[in-house]
C-alpha cells in the first residue's frame, strides 16, 4: 500500500475470478481512487466483460448501498450483456468494499454438491 495526501492510505484489492462453466477467467483489481471512491482495472478474455470494463467508470462509495436496478456496477453489465448468473458484476462490489474499508476480505465460493 501507497501513502496518499493526509497519511491515507491507498488500498488495492486483486481478486481472481472462475466463472464456471464458461471457462473466462477474471482478474479484477480494484484502486481506491479518493477517499470514498474506486476504479476498477479488468482483465478478462468474455466479450461481455470487456465491454463492462471499457463502459464502467469511478464507483463512488454511495453507488455500493442503491439497489440493483441503480447500480452503476450491475448497469454497466446488463448494458454489456453479461449473463444473468456471472459472478464478475458481484465480486466487483466485494472489491470494491474491500478497497474502500467496509468489509474484509474473505473467500467467497458457490460449491455445487454432487
Amino acid at each position: 500500500m501507497e501513502k496518499q495526501k493526509g497519511g491515507e492510505k491507498a488500498e488495492a484489492v486483486r481478486l481472481e475470478v472462475d466463472p464456471g462453466i464458461c471457462g473466462f477467467t477474471c482478474s479484477i483489481n480494484a484502486c481506491k481512487d479518493g477517499k470514498h471512491s474506486v476504479r476498477f482495472e479488468i482483465q478478462s478474455d468474455c466479450d461481455q466483460i470487456q465491454n463492462l470494463a471499457r463502459d464502467l467508470g469511478k464507483i463512488e462509495m454511495k453507488d455500493l448501498f442503491l439497489p440493483l436496478s441503480r447500480n452503476p456496477i450491475f448497469l454497466s453489465a446488463e448494458k454489456s450483456q453479461c449473463h444473468l448468473a456471472c459472478p464478475v458484476p458481484c465480486s466487483m462490489v466485494k472489491a470494491a468494499e474491500v478497497a474502500l474499508g467496509l468489509a474484509l476480505p474473505k473467500k467467497v465460493m458457490i460449491t455445487f454438491e454432487t
